[in-house]
């Protein structure tokens, strides 16, 4: 009677909060700094600033130029579902002085910084909440900023986390489980590199809807005695991962459509992206194990199992109506 009332506050819990969970706001903002030469000698800075859009409008961030500099527009705003695009050129020396991001530093987001010289040479910076300044003339290019976007994506990405923690509350088995994540991992390498490559590409919106829509299956089948789980889950669960794999690779895309990637290191900086959502879900995966281990001695599996289930369920029946609704 004690583990059903648990459940029952953790339902009512989740239903209270799950208004506030929003999956996917958390999109890397994009800034590209072109620099040119003029045939006189003069140099322009061609300037790009997509900044990520949330349910509730725009995140509040905005790039901030050294003092003096003159900005003039080179092309009207253009607003999508997903971003403000700006486009800016200006003769002052953005080479030279510091760019701030301002409000990043309030945020959970962070900014992508691809920086074209007029020699060809392209560089790639990574601006966090905690370091929100970048100065070219100080600062060295880090290699794997585009392994760190694909941890965070992954740990931010709630949708994302809950699925492999329905994953993990399913399945017992240690080699069942490590062959289902697998499968799970080449669906959605697979999806993500064929929609970065254009060969596959599909609207986030109902992307994102069916996503949430996997999660609440997985949670169904959970809350199910094992004799009414659906044959595909219970004999082949590697099966329906991969399914559910191919749609949140289409997910996973999302992040990278909106910063794009360099052609100059396109398999490079998609493969780092990729392996930081793997390293992503062996954190969460560990995260999971260590808790379960210590939860296992304080209440039996099968309530945690349950407790779970039903909030992964309510957490992704809201994500489900509200991404629905968004479409029609």
């Amino acid at each position: 009677m004690h583990s059903a009332r648990r459940a029952w506050f953790t339902v009512l819990v989740l239903l209270i909060i799950a208004p506030t969970i929003q999956a996917h706001e958390v999109r890397p903002a994009f800034l590209q700094i072109v620099e040119r030469l003029e045939d006189d000698g003069r140099q322009y800075f061609d300037v790009l600033w997509k900044q990520p859009a949330v349910q509730n409008g725009r995140l509040a961030i905005e790039p901030v130029f050294p003092d003096g500099c003159v900005m003039t527009d080179s092309a009207p705003p253009e607003i999508s579902p997903n971003a403000l695009i700006q486009r800016w050129v200006t003769d002052c020396p953005l080479d030279q002085g510091a760019i701030h991001i301002n409000g990043l530093s309030v945020t959970l987001t962070d900014v992508m910084v691809r920086v074209d010289r007029a020699d060809g040479a392209s560089d790639n910076y990574l601006l966090r909440p905690e370091n929100p300044t970048l100065i070219l003339a100080d600062q060295s290019a880090p290699a794997l900023s585009y392994l760190m976007i694909g941890v965070e994506h992954l740990l931010f990405g709630v949708d994302h986390v809950l699925f492999i923690v329905g994953l993990v509350l399913f399945i017992r088995a240690p080699m069942m489980l490590l062959k289902t994540v697998t499968a799970f991992t080449l669906a959605h390498s697979v999806t993500l590199a064929l929609s970065v490559l254009g060969w596959v590409k599909l609207e986030q919106g109902p992307v994102e809807a069916v996503i949430a829509l996997s999660i609440l299956f997985l949670a169904r089948e959970l809350v199910q005695d094992e004799s009414q789980r659906s044959a595909m889950t219970l004999g082949r669960p590697w099966a329906m991962a991969f399914v559910f794999g191919l749609l949140h690779g289409l997910g996973f895309a999302g992040a990278l459509s909106d910063i794009g990637l360099p052609r100059d290191a396109l398999w490079v900086s998609l493969l780092l992206f990729n392996v930081g959502i793997e390293i992503g879900q062996l954190m969460v995966i560990a995260v999971l194990a260590a808790i379960g281990w210590g939860l296992a001695r304080v209440a039996s599996l099968p309530t945690l199992t349950r407790i779970g289930a039903y909030g992964m369920g309510c957490a992704a029946a809201f994500w489900t109506i509200d991404r629905t609704v968004l479409l029609l």
